[in-house]
């Protein structure tokens, strides 16, 4: 059924809202499971978000509301929303609206914006009232019909609203320019009488779309206000439209009206207020001015904002003696949840987490590395080695480990284009794929055959050496009882009379800098009895960074079982990981770059061996 036209809102009003504001909309929505009314928010128009829903609580219960990228997709969808509630910022608000009105089921659309320009205040309003549209605002909180429909963020808090008696009708209808005194007026109101049964607040721009007589005549044609309470301010003449219209006999109703600003008489200049329109340009904007033309014309005129209540407690106990207003039945106030994020704030719930985070921290100003700002990290010369300390082992490295760590990242980086990592990235690099999943295929492929020796000989190197096996017995050992090669031993083309210039680095480095090499020296010696069966059976370079991962986590303070932990763990392979990455990447660059097409292996390369299978008889 079709509202009165002296109704915006009611209980069953759906509104569209422009601008993914999650604070406002939960706001609409709490007020929403308050009232006890179906969720008023339908539909969400977020142009930039590419999210086809958003998640909300309508009281404990979690509800989605779509997302759509224009108000006439959304309208479309909805028909049954006739408010747009316009969040857009002054640059857009204007386009907005006039797309809005153009929207056949759009009645009423609320702007919040300020400063959107005088001309396009002017041209929203005379295009809203060609339609018989309504516009509230610009610079508007909004309004809210009591029980029924709030816009945004007007009331306040629930608990404000609760206490203005926001949440059901009174008998009064309330309209302003300030958002901030809706809410004490409404406080007011509750006080000294039963509250209101609609309050708007038409903005504080020298040009509303709607301005205080549009609302006090709706205000008049609606049985349910017995009253009406207006407050103005200095600057503009809107109030005099008011007092026209009582003189005329249009409002009949009681209007309580006052007009803020009467203090600009003891300035000794023009005095401009908070808002854009409250700024007296002549002595008719006076506050003083209006205040006493509106009496003049009969409103109802404290002497001063203080006597505000005391005429309102008047106003409504004269018409309760004259049987004009019933009392009002207070409903049942249902709880509302409080989200967990302000109770948690505040000290009141507690809940196990889920989660447990000991090496970063990203809550404060500024996240932190292992308790360490980053800026302090990049300030004070941090090397990726010593992020790396801190992120791994929760450690910052000497700069002997450090440059170790650097050392091996530089060493690990890349083996060519041939090896099955790198292969991997160029082939699906040319398949056309992005970076990303091209990098992904190159470190799938790292594994106890390609890139995995580093854990597998930091373990092997060490059981044996803690458990005091001469060289000669682990090698038995190894093939006798594990049955598998020793991992970081051998290599295709290196051998001792052709040594691997990476681990002769690596070996001169650590002889020279770290404190003890115990476990490289057992490594070696296992070297002259692996070589002495084969030339090529050297310890590779895998196999040097395990053990002298090893020296370097017990030189620095780890107890045996912490550095199994992280061999267990994969952390000695993670150096390769993270330094293989970077040649992955370099290879896939080079493939983006060459432009290469897609990659077909040729069959001369293949031994095919397809026999067609025997039937059965």
């Amino acid at each position: 059924m079709a509202k009165p036209d002296y109704l915006l809102f009611d209980r069953d009003t759906k509104a569209i809202f422009w601008n993914l504001n999650p604070n406002a909309i939960q706001r609409m929505l709490d007020y929403d499971y308050l009232v006890g009314r179906s969720p008023s928010i339908v539909a969400i128009v977020a142009p930039t978000q590419n999210r086809k829903f958003e998640k909300f609580f309508y009281g404990t219960n979690e509800i989605l509301i779509p997302i759509y990228k224009s108000t006439k997709e959304a309208a479309e969808a909805h028909p049954e929303a006739d408010v747009l509630v316009n969040f857009a910022s002054f640059r857009t608000a204007y386009k907005v609206t006039m797309e809005a009105l153009d929207i056949p089921t759009i009645r009423t659309i609320a702007i919040t914006a300020e400063g959107i320009p005088e001309r396009f205040a002017l041209e929203m309003r005379e295009k809203a009232k060609q339609l018989g549209k309504w516009i509230i605002g610009p610079a508007t909180v909004g309004g809210i019909a009591a029980g029924a429909f709030r816009i945004g963020n007007a009331g306040g808090t629930l608990q404000n609203i609760v206490n203005a008696k926001l949440h059901r009708p009174g008998s009064v209808g309330l309209v302003t320019r300030s958002g901030g005194l809706f809410n004490e007026l409404s406080n007011v109101i509750a006080r000294n009488a039963d509250g209101i049964v609609e309050g708007i607040a038409i903005g504080g721009d020298r040009f509303p779309g709607s301005d205080f007589l549009d609302h006090l005549l709706r205000f008049e044609k609606n049985p349910k206000i017995k009253f009406m309470v207006m407050l103005g301010e200095v600057g503009g003449e809107l109030e005099y439209r008011v007092a026209e219209a009582i003189r005329e006999g249009k409002i009949t109703k009681p209007v309580i009206a006052w007009c803020i600003g009467t203090i600009a008489k003891h300035f000794g200049g023009e005095v401009q207020f908070g808002h854009a329109g409250a700024k007296a340009g002549a002595e008719r904007e006076t506050a003083d001015a209006k205040n006493r033309a509106l009496a003049e014309a009969g409103a109802l005129v404290p002497k001063s904002f203080n006597d505000l209540p005391e005429l309102i407690r008047g106003v409504y106990e004269e018409l309760k003696a004259e049987g004009k207003i019933e009392p009002v039945q207070e409903p049942e106030v249902p709880p509302i949840p409080e989200d967990y994020a302000k109770l948690r704030a505040q000290g009141k719930v507690r809940r196990p987490s889920h989660f447990i985070c000991t090496i970063s921290d990203d809550r404060g100003e500024e996240a932190t590395y292992c308790g360490i700002p980053i800026s302090e990290v990049v300030e004070k010369g941090y090397s990726i080695a010593d992020v790396i300390g801190l992120l791994w082992f929760k450690r910052k490295f000497p700069k002997w480990a450090s440059n170790f760590i650097d050392m091996v990242l530089k060493i690990v980086a890349d083996h060519g284009p041939a090896v099955s990592g790198a292969h991997n990235a160029r082939v699906t690099a040319r398949a056309g794929k992005d970076l990303m999943s091209a990098l992904a295929t190159a470190i799938l492929t790292i594994g106890p055959r390609f890139g995995g020796a580093i854990d597998g000989a930091a373990k092997y190197f060490k059981m044996a050496k803690d458990k005091g096996m001469d060289p000669y017995e682990f090698v038995e050992y190894m093939k006798n009882v594990e049955k598998k090669n020793i991992p970081g031993i051998g290599h295709r083309i290196k051998s001792i009379k052709n040594p691997d210039k990476r681990v002769e680095l690596l070996k001169n480095y650590a002889k020279e800098h770290f404190p003890s090499t115990e476990y490289l020296d057992y490594a070696l010696e296992v070297e002259k009895v692996t070589t002495s069966k084969k030339e090529n059976l050297i310890l590779n370079v895998d196999g040097t960074i395990g053990v002298l991962l090893v020296d370097m986590f017990k030189a620095l303070g780890y107890s045996d079982k912490e550095i199994e932990e992280m061999i267990d763990a994969g952390a000695f392979n993670a150096f390769f990981v993270l330094g293989r990455s970077i040649g992955f990447i370099g290879h896939i660059l080079d493939e983006k770059r060459l432009g290469m097409p897609l990659y077909r292996h040729p069959w001369d390369d293949i031994l095919y061996i397809v026999e067609r299978p025997k039937e059965e008889e």
